[in-house]
């Protein structure tokens, strides 16, 4: 929808908008429904695209919305995959924006929230769908993360862009395997933040390690699997998929900026499930 509001008013193709701040005339008025609860794009400034077998953004606010409209009844017909893997990638979103080094208090305020929204409401949305005020939480959890995020991001999201393009895997689900193995690999740098966030959302054991377990569990509980071999993806194109997880603009919002050895080592940790 995006796109196609920018290319009825700006000349050449979406190519030509790939990047940061390029487009040069708002498109047509939008409103965005979501039917999921995962992007948030209802709320953002971003447009994702795979072109030539990569995920690429048109990232510009002459995109944004100009209305959008957050109805629950919407999303009750998501089937309970669905709604597991994109309130996966709520999580996601939320958790590597509190993680990115950048400053912005409002943005980690925001986050810890929809955190605390998705570890009460995603278990429940999976199993009852007809929940509307799960639902209703779901989707504004979803726009809060896609609001805390401008924050940054991380390899979570550097690593299953690339996935998505070359495997046409779901990106929701992507995140929420890849999750376990980011945050091990970003432990050093990301421990007191996870800890204060395991308060907040009320983990019995409030530190890195009781969040890591609860991140497990809750796969578990969702029946998301537990590694990337498990969806169809192996081993084969790992200097590929490593090379392009570091150029790929979420990298720059990680709190450690892995090499593309440091990727490899990540992406086959999770093809193999050795956390």
């Amino acid at each position: 929808t995006k796109g196609a509001a920018i290319a009825m008013t700006n000349r050449g193709t979406i190519e030509d908008y790939i990047g940061i701040g390029l487009v040069k005339k708002r498109g047509l008025p939008t409103i965005l429904v979501p039917t999921t609860s995962g992007t948030g794009s209802e709320a953002t400034k971003y447009a994702i695209f795979t072109v030539k077998n990569m995920k690429q953004g048109v990232i510009d606010p002459k995109i944004y919305a100009d209305i959008a409209i957050v109805d629950p009844s919407l999303t009750v017909s998501m089937p309970p995959k669905i709604t597991a893997a994109t309130g996966m990638d709520a999580l996601s979103h939320n958790l590597e924006a509190l993680c990115s080094p950048g400053y912005h208090p409002m943005a980690e305020g925001i986050a810890i929230e929809g955190i605390r929204l998705l570890r009460e409401f995603l278990p429940v949305a999976v199993k009852d769908g007809g929940n509307l005020d799960a639902r209703l939480q779901m989707l504004v959890a979803s726009t809060m993360g896609a609001t805390a995020f401008q924050k940054g991001l991380g390899a979570m999201h550097a690593l299953a862009h690339p996935l998505g393009a070359l495997y046409d895997a779901h990106h929701g689900l992507l995140n929420a395997i890849l999750m376990p193995y980011v945050l091990s690999a970003n432990q050093s740098a990301i421990e007191a933040r996870i800890s204060r966030l395991s308060a907040y959302i009320g983990l019995t054991e409030p530190d890195f390690a009781g969040f890591l377990s609860w991140i497990l569990e809750l796969r578990s509980q969702l029946a998301i699997p537990h590694s990337l071999a498990e969806i169809g993806i192996d081993h084969h194109m790992a200097d590929r998929v490593a090379t392009m997880a570091c150029e790929d603009p979420s990298a720059g919002g990680n709190p450690i900026a892995f090499s593309s050895a440091q990727y490899r080592q990540i992406f086959l940790r999770a093809v193999t499930g050795d956390l």
